[in-house]
């Protein structure tokens, strides 16, 4: 029998050391790639920024494959000469970057690490001509071995191909997307960059379609047509300064949304981010006005002082740090807020509806006048009447469609007075311990009723009750505008009661037995450093040592909750958000919204409900003056606009 023992380890014997090594410069240099270049579009976005940085006019992206086969980015920038190129794909080497403490950088990029690494993990060709050179240069990089430049034929400005991406690096190949969802991040990155610089033109083809055909135009023309808002009738102009920094844009209303933040585009100092602090910002903003779980469309421009930001903090540069986050949170919370206080009419919702199927040689009879067709009417009008205006329309229709007292071709609205409106809202139940609730904000006087249906009054003048629930009004340009009464009549309410509610300090409920809430020394300190605040809530509390904290009073309105896990969620919240507050906080002030909405709700006039051709007017009056009338409580719609050319559309005239 052999001696093994030799073959047998000992246990606890000590491993052999390994020692420290150069990795090559191609290894380090593929490493480096897969932090700069995730996927095709990370490749496309730095192709881009150093485009622009070029002062590209026009810049031409064409990706096959979703760009993991090819992408193409043309320029008509300044261009590149032999020694420039050579220097351009070694790592660490750029010609942006004039600040050597990194604070004052005015360019999109600065690192020079973009076209190393490109080239470290694809098949990457530069072809460059500055402008008064007679030729143009090509450089070649396969995988990190660089060949030297050659001269060729090229147009004035730089075109980079990038053939193959990650051939070198197959385990990073392995674990991209589809050529389809490569192609919508492509897609995602070219529309953000596309808002920074609206004064330079793009054209994006994806596999041969093309996505994106955009003139040099000004921000708005670019916002409009990067934000994708076909049904948003109008756009909310946000213009706001604090403490040097300027915030402005364009938002949609509440009552457009998305499923994800991909309608969300934001630039810091000209430069497209992802950052959570301003996402964050903006949800607060809209909390109060959008369905939960949806998100609003925005494109916003801040400026920073260039020493208050720092943009080298992510290896795609998309997030930054902010030397003071709280400032920039209720700058952009502040300014949004102030552009959705509003009263409806200003920007709604246009439903996107099917056109009907264009027919082919249908006569349509000569039109008069602005446009007008002649009127042939093939019937009788249905009589008028004053009051309840019960004469139903002709051919038997029921009594759902209700007619209403003609409107004078200048679009004055019915004359009332104060005594003819009381009954508005009489019906309606009221709130519990809240008198006179259910009538909604004081109503409009004989004064504010007869003005011409202009820019102060965009909601226009009401024609017919439908259903008993919709009323139809037609503005001063001739829009068909279309109100839920129920849901209209819900935010006025909501908005009294809220102001009656939060406008001093909410009723507190105190405990019979108050609870102990124990929490982490972390979550206990940002709770009592907001106690004031909790106060006016309704919420008392006070140390209780040990890490805990005594709840010794609730919000009224909240009835039997359970403080311990309203206290917790709170906490949680803070903690996720430091520089939040507890009126922004779902876990409290969501639910006194939450209880405000419901009684809103009970208080407003009912889907059913006939209503008088003054207390319609004068719900529409309110609906203009009250803010965040654009949606219900719930945020829903609570009125809809069909312009000209969207009736024509539909009926196939367009």
């Amino acid at each position: 029998m052999s001696d093994r023992s030799d073959q047998v380890s000992v246990p606890g014997d000590v491993p052999a050391q390994p020692h420290v090594r150069r990795l090559p410069e191609v290894i380090v240099n593929r490493i480096a790639a897969g932090e700069v270049i995730e996927r095709p579009a990370a490749a496309v976005k730095e192709l881009i920024e150093n485009a622009i940085d070029a002062g590209a006019r026009r810049l031409d992206i064409s990706l096959d494959g979703g760009g993991v086969e090819r992408m193409i980015v043309t320029d008509d920038g300044v261009g590149m000469s032999p020694d420039d190129l050579t220097l351009a794909v070694e790592r660490h080497c750029t010609s942006k970057l004039g600040d050597e403490t990194l604070v004052h950088i005015n360019t999109l990029g600065f690192r020079g690490e973009a076209l190393p690494s490109i080239g470290a993990a694809a098949r990457l060709s530069i072809t460059s001509r500055p402008r008064g050179e007679s030729g143009a240069w090509r450089i070649r990089v396969e995988g990190g071995k660089t060949y030297p430049p050659e001269p060729v034929a090229g147009a004035f400005g730089t075109s980079v191909v990038v053939e193959d991406l990650f051939f070198a690096t197959p385990a990073r190949r392995k674990f991209l997307k589809s050529a389809r969802v490569e192609g919508r991040h492509v897609e995602s990155v070219v529309r953000r960059l596309a808002l920074a610089v609206p004064q330079t033109a793009f054209r994006f083809v994806l596999d041969g379609r093309e996505v994106l055909d955009l003139p040099a135009q000004d921000m708005a023309a670019r916002a409009a047509a990067l934000l994708d808002a076909s049904e948003a009738d109008g756009f909310l102009s946000v213009d706001g300064v604090r403490d040097g920094m300027t915030l402005s844009g364009f938002i949609c209303p509440p009552s457009v949304h998305r499923s994800t933040a991909n309608g969300q585009f934001m630039l810091v100092n000209g430069r497209p981010v992802v950052d959570p602090v301003l996402k964050t910002a903006v949800r607060v903003a809209y909390r109060r006005v959008i369905e939960p779980g949806r998100h609003p469309v925005v494109a916003l421009m801040l400026s920073v002082p260039p020493e208050q930001v720092d943009v080298n903090v992510h290896p795609a540069k998309t997030e930054l740090r902010f030397a003071d986050e709280a400032a920039v949170r209720s700058l952009v919370i502040g300014t949004l807020q102030r552009a959705l206080e509003h009263g409806a009419g200003v920007a709604g919702v246009r439903p996107v509806l099917s056109s009907a199927p264009r027919a082919s040689r249908i006569w349509y009879p000569p039109e008069q006048g602005q446009g007008a067709p002649t009127p042939a009417p093939a019937y009788s009008p249905a009589p008028q009447a004053s009051g309840m205006a019960e004469p139903r329309l002709m051919f038997g229709d029921t009594p759902a469609a209700r007619t209403l007292p003609p409107v004078s071709p200048a679009m004055s609205f019915p004359s009332m007075s104060e005594q003819d409106i009381s009954a508005f809202g009489r019906d309606a139940q009221q709130v519990p311990g809240q008198a006179g609730a259910g009538a909604g904000a004081p109503l409009p006087s004989q004064t504010g009723m007869a003005a011409d249906s202009g820019p102060d009054h965009p909601l226009g003048a009401a024609v017919a009750q439908v259903l008993d629930t919709y009323i139809l009004a037609v503005a001063a340009d001739g829009a068909l505008v279309l109100v839920d009464q129920h849901a209209a009549h819900e935010r006025l309410t909501h908005e009294r009661l809220r102001e009656q509610y939060l406008g001093g300090r909410v009723q507190a409920q105190r405990l019979l037995v108050p609870d102990v809430v124990e929490l982490p020394r972390v979550q206990q300190d940002l709770l009592l450093a907001r106690q004031p605040m909790l106060e006016k809530l309704g919420v008392e509390i006070e140390e209780f040592g040990g890490g805990s904290i005594l709840v010794r009073a609730l919000p009224a309105m909240l009835g039997r909750s359970d403080a311990v896990s309203l206290l917790r969620d709170l906490a949680d919240e803070l903690e996720a958000d430091e520089n939040g507050a507890p009126d922004e906080m779902a876990s409290l002030d969501g639910k006194l919204d939450a209880v405000i909405a419901r009684m809103a709700c009970h208080g407003s006039i009912r889907a059913g409900r006939r209503l008088t051709p003054e207390e319609m007017n004068a719900l529409l009056r309110q609906m203009e003056a009250t803010p965040r009338a654009g949606t219900c409580s719930h945020g829903r719609p609570t009125w809809l606009r069909l312009s000209r050319n969207d009736l024509e559309k539909l009926f196939g005239r367009r």
